[in-house]
C-alpha cells in the first residue's frame, strides 16, 4: 500500500510542476508587480498601495465592475436556466434529435469575437441585416439597442447566452442521462408528483453538473472580453467597458503596474462568488 501511494505522489510531480510554473509563480509575479509602478520596460518602481488606491478613487474603474458584475449575473443566470431548459428537451427521443443539438451547440464553437461581430452586422441600428429585412417588409424600425447602458447590457447578456446555452446544455444533459430510471419510476409509484420528483430527485442529483456550470460560467462571465469588444467596444463612451477591456487598456497605456492590480481585484472579485457557489452546492449535496 506504501509503495502504491509513493507512485502516486512520484507521478503527480510533473501536473505540480506544470501548475506551479503555469499558475502560481505568474501569480506570485503579479501580486509583486502590483505594488509597483512600472510601464512594461523600464525598472519596476514600488509604489505599496497606491494602484489599488487609484483603482477605488477611479469612477471609470468603478463603472466597469458595475458592468462586469451586473453581465455576470444575469449571463449565469439565463445560462443555467435556459441549459438546463434545452437538457430536458433534449433527454426526450424525437425525430432530429441530433440535428438540434448540433444546432444549439454550434454557436459555442465559433470565436466570441467573429460571434460578436456578426451580431454587431444584425443588429447595427439603422442599417444592420435586421433593420434591412424589416424595411423590405415595410416596417422602419426604430429601436436603437446602443442607445440606452440598460438596454446595450440586455442584448449583451442574451448574445452571450444564445452563444454558450449549448455547453451549459451539454453538461446538464450528461447529469440527466446519469439518472437512474428507477429512481423516477419508483418516485411515481409513491405518489410524486412531477414538479416534486424535479425539485426532490432531478435537482438534487444535478448538483454536481450544477456545480460545473456555475463555476465556469461565473468565471466565463466576469472574465468577459470578446463579446463586449466586437459589439461595443466599450461604449457608448466606457459605459459597457468590462474589467478586462479596462486591464488591456491601462497596459497598453504604459500602466502594467496598475493593470496587475487590476488583474489582481478581477482575481478576487471571481474568487469570492466561485468559493460561495462551491459552499452552497456541497451544502445541498
Amino acid at each position: 500500500m506504501k509503495k502504491r501511494i509513493d507512485g502516486i505522489q512520484l507521478m503527480s510531480i510533473p501536473a505540480a510542476l506544470l501548475y506551479g510554473i503555469f499558475f502560481i509563480f505568474p501569480l506570485i509575479q503579479g501580486v509583486r508587480l502590483s505594488f509597483t509602478d512600472w510601464d512594461g520596460m523600464g525598472k519596476a518602481l514600488f509604489v505599496g498601495f497606491s494602484n489599488y488606491k487609484e483603482f477605488f478613487n477611479d469612477t471609470r474603474a468603478l463603472g466597469d465592475i458595475k458592468t462586469t458584475v451586473l453581465f455576470a449575473i444575469g449571463s449565469a443566470l439565463l445560462l443555467n436556466l435556459v441549459g438546463l431548459a434545452y437538457a430536458l428537451i433534449m433527454k426526450n427521443k424525437f425525430k432530429l434529435q441530433g440535428f438540434v443539438r448540433v444546432v444549439i451547440y454550434l454557436p459555442a464553437i465559433i470565436s466570441p469575437l467573429i460571434m460578436g461581430y456578426i451580431w454587431y452586422f444584425l443588429l447595427q441600428p439603422g442599417r444592420g441585416f435586421i433593420y434591412r429585412v424589416a424595411q423590405y417588409f415595410g416596417t422602419t424600425l426604430t429601436w436603437n439597442w446602443m442607445g440606452t447602458y440598460s438596454y446595450t447590457i440586455i442584448v449583451l447578456i442574451l448574445v452571450n447566452v444564445w452563444q454558450y446555452a449549448g455547453m451549459t446544455m451539454i453538461i446538464y444533459l450528461a447529469g440527466l442521462q446519469s439518472i437512474s430510471k428507477e429512481l423516477y419510476e419508483s418516485a411515481k409509484m409513491d405518489g410524486a408528483s412531477k414538479l416534486q420528483i424535479f425539485n426532490k430527485v432531478t435537482i438534487p442529483l444535478l448538483v454536481p453538473s450544477i456545480r460545473i456550470n456555475v463555476v465556469t460560467n461565473i468565471i466565463g462571465s466576469l472574465s468577459v472580453f470578446d463579446i463586449i469588444m466586437s459589439l461595443t467596444e466599450g461604449g457608448p463612451g466606457y459605459s459597457t467597458e468590462s474589467l478586462s477591456i479596462y486591464i488591456m487598456r491601462m497596459c497598453y497605456g504604459n500602466k502594467t503596474g496598475y493593470s496587475t492590480a487590476v488583474a489582481m481585484i478581477l482575481f478576487l472579485i471571481i474568487l469570492i462568488p466561485v468559493l460561495v457557489s462551491f459552499k452552497l452546492t456541497k451544502s445541498r449535496s
